[in-house]
């Protein structure tokens, strides 16, 4: 059977087709999600017209009926009655209290210096390519504390022994910790052991004196008991026994080795020294001031004390892991507020005659263990995601333990869990706010306090007072959100292929 075909040849120009839809750009985008069907169609005008009304009467509030000027409850008062816009006057009358609480007027040049001071050292640590990432980090994290507490309380503080024992005991960790994690030195060296040994009977004896009392002794200007001038005197004969092992094998830098021990020595100092300023206490601080020192202090201190939760409750050691683990379910099983509430009230009833803590210091540790045990969980994620060839490897490289941690599986956990670290931070700066109800004066409950002036009590201004602290709010956690989207992104590396 033969196949019979022909040739087609085109004899006039054919009509050109309509060009095809667009499945790309802006008007693709809102065609395809908000109009694609009726139904759609429907949703998406009656949101919009919602969003509009929404948005006419906010602008309305704030800004069109708004009152910018005035001295009193009259500038705001609509004639007739009824409710007018935004009363911005009572905001600018009550601003400085918004900001410093009752903080002292001649004073608040402290306030303002701490503030700039936060802000220069944040910014040189967040920003990329920026020099001395390191000082600035110490800078930040154990210098500007102490410089604040002298700045707002005025320094020249009676420091008991008890403190200055507890100050060299977390010098002699961290000097311990430092030596230790060498591959030069080790923990196995008889020095290193005894160093240990010392630390721990530092600890011990600054514990018991908390019970027993054998009698006092006066150091230079500082008053000890005898029990915690001995925890003093083992905590530095525990540094110096932890300094020479590192100088003989030479693990490191003379600085590195020192800088626990100076640290320390200059926190007492600049706590005790008399640098010529007034006496301001605690329950005069308040607005964003007291609102910003807990949250920093909090989240300053919930972040190692979630590290070493999480790594404790993984230990193979069974006394540390069922430790971590009590601390943890207890405290996340206990209400915030329960928490302030016996910080505040009900943790003096079990010290002993004579010793108080402040109760702003109670508050914020307290809040910080509650912080911690939700920041350990959220590490411990991090921790389990972490895949078992990278443990693996670290252990082929003889790491110890704490070299492990520190240079290969931590930061590939921390990395991972950025969104729950930046959302706990966040949670932290929010809850803040709970602290009005134990009678601290936070940000929140000073402009609530506010609203009791009888010179500005108007229909308006309770509103117009909490859109103020809501902005506040929203700008302080929406950049936190997105630094840490910006953070992940930089870090997002080596997981592609």
């Amino acid at each position: 059977m033969q196949e019979h075909s022909s040739a087609f040849v085109a004899t006039r120009e054919l009509p050109q087709l309509a060009p095809p839809r667009k499945n790309d750009g802006p008007l693709a985008v809102v065609r395809t999600n908000l109009f694609s069907t009726p139904l759609d169609t429907v949703l998406t005008l009656a949101c919009a017209a919602f969003l509009i009304w929404v948005a006419v009467k906010l602008v309305d509030f704030v800004w069109v009926s708004a009152v910018f000027v005035g001295d009193n409850r009259e500038a705001c008062l609509v004639e007739g009655g009824g409710h007018g816009g935004a009363c911005w006057a009572f905001v600018e009358a009550k601003f400085g209290q918004f900001v410093y609480g009752t903080y002292p007027l001649e004073q608040r040049w402290r306030v303002d210096a701490i503030f700039l001071a936060l802000a220069a050292l944040i910014a040189a640590l967040v920003v990329p390519n920026m020099p001395y990432k390191r000082i600035n980090a110490v800078l930040l994290f154990a210098v500007f504390p102490i410089v604040s507490l002298v700045l707002l309380t005025g320094g020249e503080f009676d420091l008991p022994g008890g403190t200055i024992a507890l100050a060299l005991i977390l010098a002699a960790a961290v000097t311990l910790s430092g030596v230790g994690s060498s591959p030069r030195v080790g923990f196995s060296r008889l020095d290193m052991r005894a160093a240990i040994w010392l630390a721990l009977a530092a600890f011990a004896l600054a514990l018991l004196a908390i019970v027993v009392d054998l009698g006092s002794v006066r150091v230079l200007v500082f008053d000890f008991s005898i029990l915690t001038l001995l925890s003093a005197l083992a905590a530095l004969a525990s540094i110096a026994l932890a300094i020479a092992a590192g100088l003989r094998a030479g693990s490191g830098g003379v600085v590195a080795l020192f800088t626990p021990l100076v640290f320390a020595l200059l926190f007492v100092v600049a706590l005790s020294g008399d640098f010529g300023l007034s006496h301001v206490p605690t329950n005069r601080w308040g607005g964003l001031m007291l609102t910003l020192v807990v949250a920093f202090s909090v989240i300053a201190a919930s972040l190692p004390l979630g590290i070493l939760l999480a790594l404790g409750r993984r230990s193979h050691m069974p006394a540390i892991r069922l430790f971590c683990i009590i601390f943890i379910e207890f405290w996340r099983g206990v209400p915030l507020i329960t928490v302030l509430f016996m910080a505040t009230f009900m943790l003096p009833l079990f010290m002993p005659d004579g010793v108080n803590f402040n109760s702003l210091l109670r508050v914020v540790v307290g809040f910080s263990m509650f912080a911690g045990a939700y920041m350990a969980e959220v590490i411990r994620g991090g921790l389990q995601a972490i895949p078992r060839g990278q443990y693996e490897g670290a252990d082929a490289m003889a790491l110890s333990y704490w070299q492990k941690m520190r240079l290969i599986i931590l930061p590939q956990a921390l990395k991972i869990v950025i969104p729950g670290i930046v959302n706990t931070f966040i949670g932290v700066f929010k809850d803040t706010s709970l602290v009005y109800i134990i009678g601290l004066a936070d940000l929140l409950g000073t402009v609530k306090r506010g609203f009791a002036d009888p010179n500005w009590i108007t229909p308006t201004t309770p509103a117009t007072g909490l859109l103020f602290a809501a902005c506040i709010y929203w700008v302080f956690c929406f950049g936190m959100s997105r630094y840490s989207i910006f953070v992940e992104r930089r870090l997002d590396t080596g997981h592609k292929r």
